[in-house]
């Protein structure tokens, strides 16, 4: 760990540990990195109200949006010292910490959404969620955020259309080597640093989905949205494990059904969001471009084979690929 990064953790963990309990109740905060008019922060309101009705008051919950306790990184580093109860984080960013949770990000794994959602809501997606606690992170749902897709500030409807342009992504190296494998050229850099870095010509463009170009105003640099959808990569939200077991069984019991309601209230959100998102940027002058998938995907499509090599992961991405 970088010793600046150090320093931020030391600061936002004392001011975190004093104020962890109230009065009569316990309070339990969550960081993210999102707007509030995010559709995850909307279901986390709404996970606080009913994690209040559900414990009669005793458990509470207090969210710090927009990156104020620092990027998806230092919140989950919160998370493993036990100065942060709770975070929402990117698979790509999560797979620096579980390793397993990289075959969630691997480009054109998933078939579809309702592909995604069958993989996510049952046994591989709940032993990827139990793989964060030897990492001292307790996985608790998936977030829909549907499929990413590259923004650029020239057109780009082919993989040779992306040779030579500098594509920000997430610390993923499953991100990386994807936008490698297709032809650009991947730079890794923070979201909240991202807009600056389009403006200022650090990089030529990003790769996201339509509430997060939309709401980051991204659009305002990128006028192309290409919809190749080459991943469909969820949220995670997760609790320290120092929280989590400090927590008695009925108070586990409250934040797993909280939890739930608040995963189907924001898939319920997200689809709304989408199609208002490509409405508004398209509106703002951006031109949306629906190339032929095939040409992304036959691109990459020997990109599993490196995995052989490791039998287990390579049998878990033809389990999830199997999945009817």
């Amino acid at each position: 760990m970088k010793f600046k990064n150090l320093i931020v953790l030391v600061f936002l963990s004392s001011i975190l540990n004093s104020c962890s309990q109230t009065e009569g109740a316990k309070t339990l905060r969550l960081g993210h990195g999102l707007d509030v008019s995010h559709s995850v922060h909307k279901a986390m309101v709404k996970m606080g109200e009913d994690l209040d009705r559900l414990s009669a008051g005793k458990l509470k919950l207090e969210i710090y949006p927009s990156q104020q306790l620092g990027t998806e990184r230092q919140c989950l580093e919160l998370l493993q010292i036990g100065s942060l109860d709770m975070t929402k984080v990117s698979v790509g960013v999560l797979e620096n910490f579980a390793p397993k949770m990289k075959v969630l990000g691997l480009p054109f794994l998933f078939r579809d959404r309702q592909h995604s959602f069958k993989v996510l809501d049952g046994p591989i997606g709940q032993q990827l969620l139990n793989e964060g606690e030897k990492y001292w992170l307790k996985g608790l749902g998936y977030y829909d955020a549907g499929s990413r897709s590259f923004y650029t500030k020239k057109p780009v409807k082919t993989p040779e259309d992306l040779a030579g342009l500098k594509i920000r992504v997430m610390e993923s190296v499953t991100a990386m080597d994807m936008v490698r494998g297709l032809g650009g050229s991947p730079t890794p850099i923070s979201w909240g640093e991202l807009y600056t870095s389009l403006q200022q010509g650090v990089v030529d463009g990003a790769e996201n989905n339509p509430p997060s170009f939309y709401l980051s105003r991204h659009y305002e640099v990128c006028k192309y949205y290409t919809l190749n959808e080459h991943t469909i990569l969820p949220d995670v939200l997760l609790a320290g494990t120092h929280l989590w077991e400090k927590l008695s069984q009925e108070e586990q019991g409250w934040l797993k059904e909280a939890v739930a309601t608040s995963v189907v209230y924001q898939r319920e959100l997200w689809i709304k969001a989408e199609n208002e998102a490509l409405k508004a940027v398209e509106k703002a002058g951006v031109q949306i471009i629906r190339p032929d998938k095939t040409l992304f995907s036959d691109k990459i499509k020997d990109s599993f084979d490196k995995y052989k090599k490791d039998e287990s992961f390579y049998k878990l991405i033809q389990e999830i690929q199997s999945i009817q």
